[in-house]
Formats: structure tokens, C-alpha cells, sequence
């Protein structure tokens, strides 16, 4: 009959409403689950989700502390430092008439006291002498990286706040270092710092050293500087910024305090994409024989090794593939952190 109420309507009627109270419920769990988490955690969030940068941040992770514990791990495998501070042997005893290795190969099958064999000539485990490259790599990439990052951050905020021939000077120097050969930058300042700093024998390692920080600082800071200026440009009429001119905030107040928090994102992208290309520009200058010297580094490693890449292989092989390694997971890693800090992707 019309109007009557049957066991199926009454079934019908309770069991209808359940499905949209349970999509309401998921939702405000949701809403709850974000709420309160600002854009940093909401991009190590996704970071935490993506199984390729997870990847890649455990192989440097491992990088880092095999660059860290690099004397601890040789003196477990029991490498003594004989020459010089050197990771090395006996020369006259480890040593071939022609200067090979007499163990391990070339010439030799492997041999597990020197996993990666001996250096020609010198006798100095390669394993050891990898570590050390890794470490000096990472330490020379890894200063320019901080140094370079604060130039560039401080000169940019300055640049996009200021406005007249404060902007314009800073645009031109920019545009000016922007313009100028990095590589004949570094064959043309590398002489004259080692010749400032490297006095003798002794100290031609540490003057390499800060020489080539120096050239990757000046020469590095440019497209930070211009990222950042072109945030600040328009964040500076935002409306809290105005309020806090209005009100009479110092300036460098507003700088650091309300202009630095909002480019956290760009920054961090600039320093995860930065960092291997410092790496591998300090292996192409060591390699050319303008970067390190007196020091074992990745790219001297390599300029040493070229001449032997026929008869010994695993001597050219091994320096070769830890860079390719380390750019690598550093580069993807550094993409995935542009992806998760970027408000518009959906990865």
C-alpha cells in the first residue's frame, strides 16, 4: 500500500545515509592529518614516500661515512701510513722493476689485503686513497656549497628588497661574473692564489685547497643570487611586509626575519642541485691539474690513473664509478627535492 513502510524501505532507509557519513569521516581525518603541518614537513613527507630518493639519500648516506671514517676504516684493514702521512707500503718491497704492484693485479689475481690493488709506482693502497678522495671531494663540494649559498642568499636579498642604483649595481656585478668564463676564471686565478698562499712544499696542499674553494665561491653565487632576487621582487609587496615597513621594522629585521622564512623551498633546491655540480667541478679541475694537489682527491685520482686505463683498469675504474655513483644519487636526489618542495606537482 502507498505510504506503508515494508522491512526492505526500513533496511533501505538505515543503511543509505552510512556511506556518506563514512566519506565524511575519511575527509576530516584527512583535513585533520594535514592541518597544522607547514611546507617543509608536507615535502619531507613526500620525500619519505619516494622510494628513488630514498635510494639515493642511503647511497650518500654511506658516501658520507665512508668519507668520515675513512682513517678508521683503514687502519681496521690495517693499512700503515709510512710515506709521508700516506696510506702506503714499502716502495722497494711492494714494487716491480717497472714500477707495478708485486701483488694484486695487474699482474697479480686479487688480493683481499688491498681490495682495489696498489697504486703504480708509489705503493699506495687505492682503497685508502679512495676514501680519502671521497672525503677531500665531499669537503671541498660541500664548503663551496655553504659558502656560495649565504653569498648568494645575502646579496640577493639585499638586490630584490633595495630598489634604485642599489639594484642596478648589484644586477650588473651579477650579470658581469655571470658572463665571465668559469674556466678560464680557474686557470687564471689558480696560479696566482697558490702562489699567495703555497709558500712551500708543505703547505701546496692547503693552498690548492682554498684555492679552489675560492674559484667555486666566486663563481657559484650568481644564480642563487638571481633566484633569490626574483622571489623577493615579489614577495616585498606582499602585505605583511608592507605592514612591517609600516610599523617600522628594521630592515634587516624584515630580511631575515620575514623575507628569509618564506624561501626555504628555493633555497634547499639550490643547495640539493648545487652540491654535485660542485663535486664534479672539482674533479674536472683536479683532472686538468688546476684544482687539488698534495692531497688524494676523486679527479686527481682519475688524472693520475689515465695513463695505466689499458694494463690496469680497476686502478682508472674505481675513482671513475664513485664519482658517477655520487653525482648520480645527488643529482636524482636533488630532483626529488625540487618535486617535493614544488606546491604544484602531485608526486
Amino acid at each position: 500500500m502507498p505510504g506503508t513502510l515494508t522491512a526492505e524501505t526500513l533496511a533501505a532507509g538505515t543503511e543509505g545515509p552510512k556511506p556518506t557519513r563514512r566519506r565524511k569521516k575519511s575527509r576530516d581525518v584527512a583535513s585533520q592529518d594535514i592541518q597544522g603541518k607547514s611546507p617543509f614537513q608536507i615535502a619531507m613527507g613526500r620525500l619519505r614516500q619516494d622510494k628513488l630518493a630514498v635510494s639515493c639519500a642511503v647511497i650518500v648516506l654511506i658516501l658520507v661515512l665512508l668519507a668520515v671514517f675513512a682513517d678508521v676504516i683503514n687502519n681496521l684493514l690495517q693499512i700503515s701510513a709510512t710515506q709521508d702521512g700516506k696510506y702506503a707500503l714499502d716502495n722497494a718491497a711492494a714494487l716491480e722493476y717497472d714500477g707495478l704492484p708485486k701483488t694484486g693485479p695487474p699482474l697479480y689475481g686479487f688480493d683481499s689485503a688491498h681490495p682495489l690493488g696498489l697504486e703504480p709506482g708509489t705503493a699506495i693502497d687505492n682503497l685508502a686513497k679512495l676514501l680519502l678522495g671521497i672525503r677531500t671531494s665531499l669537503l671541498v663540494a660541500t664548503t663551496a656549497t655553504v659558502l656560495s649559498t649565504i653569498i648568494g642568499v645575502v646579496i640577493g636579498l639585499v638586490a630584490g628588497f633595495s630598489r634604485g642604483w642599489l639594484d642596478r649595481i648589484i644586477s650588473f656585478v651579477t650579470d658581469l661574473f655571470l658572463s665571465f668564463p668559469f674556466l678560464l676564471g680557474a686557470l687564471a686565478l689558480t696560479p696566482i692564489l697558490v702562489s699567495r698562499f703555497g709558500q712551500n712544499d708543505a703547505s701546496l696542499g692547503r693552498a690548492t685547497f682554498i684555492a679552489l674553494i675560492i674559484i667555486l665561491t666566486a663563481f657559484g653565487w650568481m644564480g642563487l643570487a638571481r633566484l633569490v632576487r626574483g622571489q623577493v621582487l615579489s614577495l616585498r609587496e606582499r602585505e605583511f611586509i608592507q605592514a612591517a615597513q609600516v610599523i617600522g621594522v628594521p630592515t634587516w629585521r624584515i630580511l631575515f626575519k620575514e623575507l628569509l622564512p618564506n624561501l626555504v623551498a628555493p633555497i634547499v633546491i639550490a643547495i640539493s642541485l648545487g652540491l654535485p655540480a660542485y663535486v664534479t667541478a672539482e674533479a674536472g679541475l683536479s683532472f686538468l691539474g688546476i684544482g687539488l694537489s698534495g692531497v688524494p682527491s676523486l679527479g686527481q685520482t682519475v688524472n693520475v690513473a689515465r695513463p695505466y686505463y689499458e694494463q690496469y683498469p680497476l686502478y682508472l675504474f674505481a675513482p671513475v664509478v664513485t664519482i658517477a655513483v655520487l653525482v648520480l644519487a645527488l643529482n636524482l636526489l636533488g630532483d626529488s627535492i625540487r618535486d617535493a618542495f614544488d606546491p604544484k606537482t602531485r608526486r
